[in-house]
């Protein structure tokens, strides 16, 4: 199982530094300079783990990390030059998970993260759900028909997640934002509509008229059961 870490940071020596120790561990890497960059390879991307910038040019760190929890409860490490106990609490509230002050040891920070990894992922059991002949595994967040592997974004994977596990329900949007991104979601409802569309392209043998994911018009969406 590879691992995709997402390294969110603004100075190119530091971010080419850290993406290669991480890629000597076997970590699939992605790197962004700024916030912006960042959101779109989090949305593109099945990201295990973030590892983000407090001070960037454009988005700040805090506002990356705000959008990036309305749909993820994805681990992040927060990279801050800043010892502010103001920062580290704000951050904490707004779901980090660990912080590392700058300068720091690059083999303390990859100690760290694998660690990280280890407790979040390496300690769940892993579960395998089955529709017809699609599998989602939970733990390394993956998709398979048969034994092709269909790659996700983090979103993605958290509808099916809440499909998988109500089969045969008609689950409207409210309910579908509840089960796979949890009360606090900012998004629109109908963001909904664009994840699934996106879903079709992927799972379907043909996208405009779905067999496996069924629209109950006035109702909302149906999964593996008319």
């Amino acid at each position: 199982m590879k691992y995709q870490i997402l390294v969110v940071e603004d100075q190119a020596e530091i971010r080419h530094v850290v993406a290669k120790y991480l890629e000597k561990e076997g970590y699939i890497v992605h790197a962004a300079k700024d916030g912006f960059e960042a959101l779109t390879l989090f949305g593109g991307n099945t990201i295990h783990l973030v590892l983000l910038d407090i001070m960037m040019p454009g988005i700040d760190g805090f506002e990356v990390l705000n959008k990036m929890r309305q749909i993820s409860e994805v681990p992040v490490i927060m990279l801050t030059a800043r010892q502010s106990e103001v920062d580290r609490v704000r951050g904490f509230k707004t779901g980090v998970d660990d912080y590392v002050i700058k300068p720091f040891s690059t083999k303390e920070l990859v100690l760290r993260i694998g660690r990280l990894i280890k407790r979040v992922y390496h300690d769940e059991e892993e579960i395998v759900y089955q529709c017809d002949n699609l599998r989602l595994h939970t733990t390394s967040m993956r998709l398979f028909r048969d034994s092709e592997e269909i790659n996700l974004t983090t979103a993605e994977y958290y509808l099916l997640h809440a499909f998988f596990r109500h089969q045969g329900q008609v689950l409207s949007r409210e309910q579908l934002i509840e089960l796979a991104f949890g009360h606090e979601y900012e998004g629109y409802d109908r963001n909904v509509d664009s994840y699934i569309k996106r879903i079709r392209q992927k799972i379907e043998t043909d996208p405009a008229h779905p067999q496996m994911l069924i629209t109950k018009y006035g109702a909302g969406y149906v999964f593996g059961g008319a």
